[in-house]
């Protein structure tokens, strides 16, 4: 607030300024230097020289309309309105004495008979009391930003500290971490070593229990083919197993099945063995033979549909959706085919087998000790290295914050890993500060990314007033959605407004103390100016 002393200063000083500065109508105090009445005036572009008398007489001489600043005579001429009490203004010559009234002191309508009312000082108070107001939130939002930069100060050393002491902490992890691995390692060794051993002794185990049943196949083949039970298998007694003739040419000789027995007319138990190696992989058992094939039930997608006795249920054009694409799924599965059988697959073949050897045992007891020790250690070692891990995300952390660019003294600290959001009549919008900028509808429905944070993107005498996001969500046929956020000053940190001036580039309006300034003396910035 100005006090009674200056208030009284200015208005001497206004006093002693109207009656020393004296100017032909519409000249502005700043270029009264050119319009003296005793000498020739030279137009201000410099073009001609005329009388002085000539200058405000509604004829125009300059080219740059300067000897007419008064009058509506030059069509580029610009006349003066001093308004005092309020701001000077410009206004163009042709509305001079054109029955309205631009100048809140009436001044350019001097001879147009309007009815005019000086309303600058009043307009002055107005705004005066606008930008006291202005003045005050400007006074106490930078005091506030005061405060925010100390806490950033503050808050930068305290994770300068932290960041010593978690680095501390991440060379004793990286130790543990190494120590912990020879551990692991170690206890590993013996673990792979038993684990080894007992697969081996399995593997061993199964093959004598295939061995033993191999024999026993072999004994019963050699009774079903010894038909006359003389306890010899004769070349007549081999040929008549058509599937055993070893070229598959659909003749089976006497000499190849005398060549199945080692060249000899027929073998005992003892030289069965080597005979039986030779043909086991092609003998069909007699048993076998005589008996159908078990028909495995096809799954559900491939199996024949059971004709319905009810064939009339349904007319032809009333057939359920999901039977006609049952029918059209069987006819690919060849419907032709009535014996179609699935065959057994190597899975199941395989577990057929596990099923006949059995499982492998449990490990004994001091093996099961040693898996146990290595399990401990890999739990142990993999719960250092988790706790590493996320000590470097710390540090990274830690580092990204202490190292951002928060401003010349780190006033917007404040606002990072904060969101702040506006709501409107259709969407929920939410600004993440140097994260990211969404867009979410009122009542349901997906989140938009409007952009990312990019840069600070002012104007270079003051590029933090802007923020810049950037590569949002693409839209349809369009560029990556991006939001321009303008910072103004203000007691609050808060989002005021959004719109969206081009397609798919969004301007935001956000209020924060982090960009007040200190308010310049309202006793020198109320326009207490010289031309009265």
């Amino acid at each position: 607030m100005m006090s009674s002393c200056q208030c009284l200063l200015l208005l001497l000083s206004a006093a002693v300024s109207a009656v020393e500065v004296q100017r032909p109508r519409g000249v502005p105090l700043s270029k009264r230097q050119f319009y003296e009445e005793d000498k020739p005036f030279t137009c201000l572009d410099g073009s001609r020289t005329i009388p002085f008398d000539r200058v405000n007489d509604d004829y125009c001489d300059c080219q740059d309309g300067s000897d007419e600043p008064g009058t509506a005579a030059c069509p580029n001429g610009s006349f003066h309105c001093t308004n005092a009490g309020f701001r000077p203004s410009f206004i163009p010559s042709s509305r001079i004495n054109d029955g309205i009234c631009d100048c809140c002191d009436t001044t350019d309508e001097y001879n147009s008979g309007a009815t005019c009312q000086n309303t600058c000082r009043e307009m002055g108070r107005k705004e005066r009391e606008s930008l006291q107001k202005m003045a005050e939130i400007a006074k106490e939002g930078f005091l506030l930003k005061q405060q925010l930069i100390q806490e950033a100060k503050r808050g930068i050393e305290d994770k300068k500290t932290k960041l010593a002491d978690v680095q501390v902490t991440k060379t004793d992890l990286e130790k543990k971490v190494e120590d912990l691995r020879t551990v692991k390692e170690t206890a590993e060794q013996p673990e792979k070593e038993a684990k080894e051993r007992h697969l081996k002794a399995w593997e061993d185990q199964k093959a004598i229990i295939q061995m033993e049943k191999d024999k026993a196949r072999m004994a019963e083949v050699f009774l079903e083919l010894d038909e006359d039970a003389d306890n010899f298998v004769s070349v007549a007694e081999l040929l008549s197993h058509s599937e055993l003739d070893p070229d598959s040419d659909g003749s089976f000789t006497e000499a190849e099945a005398q060549g199945l027995l080692g060249g000899v007319d027929q073998v005992n138990t003892v030289a069965f063995e080597s005979v039986w190696n030779s043909i086991k992989e092609k003998y069909i058992s007699e048993a076998t033979a005589d008996t159908p094939a078990p028909v495995e039930t096809p799954p559900e997608d491939i199996r024949e549909p059971v004709p319905d006795n009810d064939s009339e249920q349904y007319p032809e054009d009333d057939i359920p959706d999901d039977e006609e694409e049952d029918d059209e799924e069987d006819e690919d599965d060849d419907p032709d085919d009535a014996d179609y059988k699935i065959p057994p697959t190597t899975q199941t073949q395989e577990k057929k087998n596990d099923e006949d050897e059995g499982t492998m045992p449990p490990y004994d007891q001091e093996t099961q000790n040693l898996i146990d020790a290595a399990q401990l250690a890999r739990d142990a070692f993999d719960e250092s290295e988790r706790a590493l891990r996320e000590v470097d995300d710390q540090i990274k952390n830690l580092e990204k914050e202490i190292s951002f660019d928060f401003g010349p003294s780190a006033e917007f600290a404040y606002l990072y890993s904060k969101c702040y959001e506006l709501t409107t009549s259709e969407y929920i919008y939410r600004l993440c500060p140097f994260n990211r900028v969404s867009q979410k509808p009122k009542y349901g429905g997906s989140e938009t990314n409007l952009g990312t944070w990019g840069q600070w993107a002012g104007p270079e005498d003051n590029i933090y007033a802007v923020m810049k996001y950037e590569h949002g969500t693409g839209c349809w046929q369009g560029p990556n959605r991006s939001t321009t956020i303008k910072l103004t000053c203000g007691k609050e940190t808060v989002v005021t407004s959004t719109s969206e001036p081009s397609r798919c580039e969004y301007l935001m309006e956000f209020i924060t103390p982090a960009v007040c300034h200190e308010p310049p003396s309202l006793d020198s910035g109320l326009h207490g100016h010289e031309e009265l």
